[in-house]
């Protein structure tokens, strides 16, 4: 499958319909499961900083809500399509009851390039949106939160929209908020230090130190850079990332043989995640192509930008000297480069196991918002830790007991968690 034939909302279906058959699923239970229960659509007229009017198309999709409120962030992206968020809504409904969260799926977007937008112009977008779909959100009903593009200020104006059209202070209706406005303490590092919390028990269950263990990464954004930043404190070596480049409009990688510095590296990148050419030469970066992450002779893969990342067309160009591929972002790797990845027996942690640390803390946001009584940093932390190595274990011992992959182990331990709270709630 190339590139431009890539549907992920097709994945997602596929990767359900598997395991449905393993699990030898009802028909109206895989008929329930495979579609989303709900989905908006809807425009945003704003008005731009020059006196136009813009007309951006927006969506938010509710895959399935029968462990709780649905939950899923909203993304700003030129590129976004209805097929990319109805495969996000279904991984977040995988994810929630893989860490056995009280939540289900859900999943927002608008097509907008923000960092072509100023700020105002972004504010009036994400009122704009808040406007169209406040009656479907809510604090029971569905918690948005950050995702690609979008940040703590985004959803700090959201809120503040909702809000203003409820008459009423409700921070527990989006999650990812600024920490001295409800955000909670730990949301910003969670998702990547998600993986590496099943990273490092991972390594624990194969005897394997962190000291004796290289890496490479996708991406430079807040998860990569945050697992990343773990990776190297727990003693890993990473040798590359990789970032989108807003001026050249491709994506490169940095490659550095005695290892990246972490904190180097984002004082020469911008709140997008693309690292300053010049300035990471000076610091003896060599710049290859966007794809060279994956071509780096190293023990550990972490796709921690897109979906698609790793797909039939690159997957042969993985070196033998990897055995691990853990994922920071969602839908990183497709079913037909997954199906190469088994034939090597390479180990997959599947991405809704490995980067469920984002819904995670802000489940424990919605939490503290709704009580309005906040954790601090170290116990935040220590309850993601916890559930973190809870998940991991779960699916680990599965996987094991069955001569699985760990894959098939998180989807089965999802799918029937789903599905016997739908058959429990009398819906089939």
């Amino acid at each position: 499958m190339s590139e431009e034939d890539y549907n992920p909302y097709k994945e997602a279906q596929e990767q359900f319909d598997r395991i449905a058959e393993k699990c030898d699923l009802d028909e109206s239970i895989r008929d329930l499961l495979r579609e989303p229960i709900k989905e908006y659509h809807f425009n945003l007229p704003v008005k731009m900083d020059d006196g136009s009017t813009e007309v951006f198309k927006a969506y938010r999709v509710q895959h399935n809500d029968a462990l709780g409120p649905c939950k899923g962030g909203i993304r700003f992206h030129p590129e976004e399509t209805i097929d990319t968020i109805r495969a996000l809504a279904i991984w977040m409904t995988w994810k929630t009851a893989v860490a056995d969260l009280p939540l289900g799926g859900g999943k927002g977007g608008v097509i907008c390039d923000p960092r072509e937008m100023s700020e105002r112009e972004q504010e009036r977008v994400s009122r704009e949106y808040i406007k169209q779909i406040n009656k479907n959100i809510g604090p029971l009903q569905d918690v948005p939160a950050p995702d690609v593009m979008t940040s703590a200020k985004h959803m700090l104006w959201m809120m503040d929209e909702y809000e203003n059209i409820r008459g009423g202070r409700y921070p527990g209706v989006i999650t990812g908020k600024p920490k001295d406005m409800g955000g909670s303490k730990g949301r910003t590092e969670a998702t990547g230090y998600g993986v590496i919390y099943v990273l490092r028990e991972l390594l624990n269950e194969l005897d394997r130190d962190f000291e004796d263990t290289t890496a490479s990464v996708q991406g430079f954004g807040n998860v990569a850079q945050h697992a990343a930043e773990l990776f190297t404190e727990y003693g890993g070596k990473l040798v590359s990332v990789s970032c989108w480049d807003q001026e050249d409009k491709k994506p490169y990688s940095y490659y550095r043989e005695s290892g990246v510095d972490v904190d180097e590296l984002r004082n020469i990148t911008d709140e997008y995640g693309s690292i300053d050419k010049e300035k990471a030469k000076e610091k003896g970066y060599e710049r290859l192509s966007g794809e060279d992450w994956l071509k780096q002779e190293v023990d550990v893969l972490i796709p921690a930008a897109l979906e698609n990342a790793i797909n039939k067309d690159n997957v042969k160009e993985i070196p033998e000297s990897v055995d691990i591929i853990i994922s920071g972002a969602n839908g990183p790797i497709t079913t037909e480069a997954d199906d190469i990845l088994k034939d090597r027996d390479l180990l997959v942690v599947p991405d809704f196991l490995a980067n469920a640390g984002g819904v995670t803390c802000s489940y424990f946001e919605q939490v503290q918002s709704n009580q309005n009584y906040y954790w601090s940093k170290e116990e935040v932390l220590e309850k993601l830790d916890s559930k973190m190595t809870n998940a991991f274990h779960e699916v680990w011992n599965l996987s094991q007991e069955e001569d699985i992959r760990m894959k098939e182990a998180a989807y089965i331990i999802s799918i029937k968690r789903v599905a016997e709270a739908c058959k429990a709630r009398g819906w089939l």
